[in-house]
């Protein structure tokens, strides 16, 4: 698969502008290795500064998630960006590699 950005929470002001505030986000991925799906998932929230003088504001009821979404990754930089799909990435390879296993060393599998 390939990572997912979504929005999963606009905060967002009650004034007839409606200018979101905060979004929540979350970025998620996963990969299928015969038939166990091992995931990755990074959230977090980002604070916005709504100005309804700018000529690309977009007011809450004509907001699309592919608008927030560009709001997240613009405040969060390229940089973090890279750092938060890196992330999601790490945590698909921990899961096929695990750190940790269990079993009895006395008892022969096999």
């Amino acid at each position: 698969m390939a990572v997912k950005w979504s929005i999963t929470n606009l905060q967002y002001n009650t004034d007839s502008n409606k200018g979101v505030t905060r979004a929540s986000w979350s970025v998620t991925d996963e990969e299928t290795v015969g038939s166990v799906i091992h995931t990755g998932k990074v959230s977090g929230a980002e604070t916005l500064i709504p100005n309804p003088s700018d000529a690309g504001y977009i007011a809450y009821d004509d907001i699309k998630e592919a608008d927030a979404i560009n709001w997240v990754k613009t405040t969060l930089g390229a940089d973090e960006v890279t750092v938060v799909e890196n992330k999601v990435a790490a945590q698909i390879t921990k899961s096929k590699v695990p750190p940790t296993a269990s079993g009895l060393p006395w008892v022969v599998v096999g």
